[in-house]
This record gives structure tokens, sequence and C-alpha cells, in this order.
């Protein structure tokens, strides 16, 4: 059996992978950019067009399910999908203010929001302390960093970070 922060960790991978399998298996279809394409007063995106409704919906969908697969409750894998998604969107909003283009690398800035939020969102219920928090953030890290030089040899993404 898997300890709860593994479980918490499995979750997070799951919810920020599943906007990202959804683009390799579904291609431009429902690839709708949440910000509708608007440009802020500094002349950038507010999001960009990768961050899509579709992978707002699937993120807490594909959670969700995973958590009833671990055992935990559904709605335990919906709120990580949600918060790990606001996160990458908070994420993306700050790269387009620093000027940054869409699907760069900015390390740290990609992955702490992706994976602290959820854990905020959860760490009441399951009692998680900050030494964990700060020790799941760093696995996070090496495993995305990894996860996705994996995908990107098997051409499932389109960048190698």
């Amino acid at each position: 059996m898997l300890s709860v922060e593994l479980q918490l960790l499995l979750l997070i991978l799951i919810a920020n992978g599943a906007p990202i399998m959804a683009t390799a298996l579904c291609g431009a279809w429902g690839s709708r950019p949440m910000d509708g394409g608007r440009v802020l007063a500094d002349g950038h995106r507010l999001l960009g067009d990768s961050k899509t409704w579709r992978g707002l919906l699937l993120a807490p969908l594909a959670s969700g399910v995973a958590a009833v697969l671990l055992g935990l409750p559904t709605m335990v894998g919906a709120v990580i999908g949600l918060a790990a998604m606001l996160g990458d969107l908070l994420s993306s909003f700050s790269k387009r203010r620093l000027g940054m283009a869409a699907s760069s690398m900015a390390f740290g800035l990609d992955q702490i929001p992706e994976v602290l939020l959820p854990l905020l969102a959860v760490s009441v219920r399951f009692d998680l302390a900050w030494s964990a928090m700060v020790w799941m953030v760093a696995g996070f890290i090496m495993l995305e960093l990894a996860l996705s030089r994996l995908l990107y040899w098997l051409g499932i993404r389109k960048q190698p970070y």
C-alpha cells in the first residue's frame, strides 16, 4: 500500500499529465483556449493557447477517477486536479507577464504552483506537515522533469523539459 504522501503525489502527476495526454490523443479537438485569445495591456496573451478548457475539465476528472482506484474519495482527487490546474494557470499568467513565450521553461515557476496548491488544498484533511510538503514538492519537480523528457522522447510532448 502506498503512503498517503505517495498517493497524493501520484494524483498530482496524473492531474498535470491529463492535459498533455489529451493533447496527444485528441489533437486540436476540444482545445479551446481559456483566455479566448485576449491580450492584456502589456501586449501579451492572458494565458496562451495551451491553457484550454479541455485540460481544466480533464485534470479533476482524471485525478478523481485515480483517487477512487487508490482508495481515496473522488472529491480529494477532483480538488487536487482543480488546484493543480489553478497552479498551472498561475504559472502561465506569470510567465506571460514576464514576457516569456508560451510553453517556454521556467524552472520552479512551472512546477511549484502545480504541486504546492494541491498540497495546500488537502493539507488539513491529511494532516500534512510542512516538511513532508517540501519533500513532495522536490519529488514532484524531479519526477516532472524526468517524465517530461520521457514524454518528449515518446513524441507525446513538444518540448523536452
